[in-house]
């Protein structure tokens, strides 16, 4: 049995995995993560690997190497992945974006794919039918740009998520809504266009924290899965044990 921990930039994310099957995920705070990591351990007493993965620099990993009944194992641009990584700076790839390359080259063979994870930020990845990771893109997620509308100018409300009413807003808030979340969608539409413009062999995943918001509103037909993340975790832990 094996606990991965995805270190985010605002949470971390878990799951408890027996082989592929997912028993149990959870999304966790900062402040109080070691309890909840003892909690799970305490729950599910079969645990023998605590996976990890984190774009975070200053994350407090001691909890974890001080744990003596599991093994620690931390997947970084040391591991082995399952595609060719042709990123001019490929060190500078955030270790979250090639897990998600990885798990779209386990679970969607031969096939174009563009993994968008809409998170804090929401990210573009490519990975052509041939296993070469080639890039993507990088932008602000929703709640940073609902957020940056507020810090950055002088009367502009900070507004919660909501379903825009139209492309046309008649209110100041409806503007904002329309502007964030209309403004994300035609962002995503735009991006696969571009990338599979004249190509039918391509699937594209979108995951994170508000890709099920998202993936209802979105024309182009799409995998919508908020565990891909995770999943994708275990398989790389896996395919580095063989």
């Amino acid at each position: 049995m094996v606990l991965v921990l995805d270190f985010g930039n605002t949470q971390i994310k878990t799951a408890v995995f027996e082989h592929n099957t997912l028993l149990e995920d959870r999304r966790i705070f900062y402040e109080k993560w070691q309890n909840e990591v003892e909690k799970i351990l305490a729950l599910h007493t079969k645990i023998e690997t605590i996976v990890v993965a984190s774009v975070k620099n200053n994350a407090n990993f001691e909890f974890l190497q001080a744990t003596k009944t599991v093994n620690i194992v931390f997947i970084s641009h040391d591991s082995k992945f399952p595609f060719t990584n042709l990123y001019k700076t490929p060190k500078t790839l955030g270790i979250d974006r090639m897990v998600l390359a990885a798990g779209a080259v386990f679970q969607f063979p031969n096939k174009n794919r563009l993994i968008i994870d809409a998170g804090t930020c929401i990210t573009y990845d490519f990975v052509d039918k041939k296993d070469n990771y080639l890039g993507g893109a990088i932008a602000p997620g929703i709640r940073l740009r609902y957020e940056s509308l507020h810090n950055y100018t002088d009367k502009l409300p900070l507004l919660t998520i909501e379903i825009p009413e139209s492309t046309v807003g008649t209110s100041t808030n409806q503007a904002i809504h329309s502007g964030v979340v209309n403004g994300i969608l035609f962002e995503i539409e735009g991006f696969a266009n571009s990338y599979f413009k004249n190509d039918d062999n391509f699937i594209i995943i979108l995951t994170g924290g508000d890709s099920i918001f998202l993936a209802n509103r979105l024309k182009n037909t799409i995998f919508a899965n908020s565990n891909f993340l995770l999943e994708s975790l275990n398989q790389t832990f896996q395919f580095n044990q063989q």
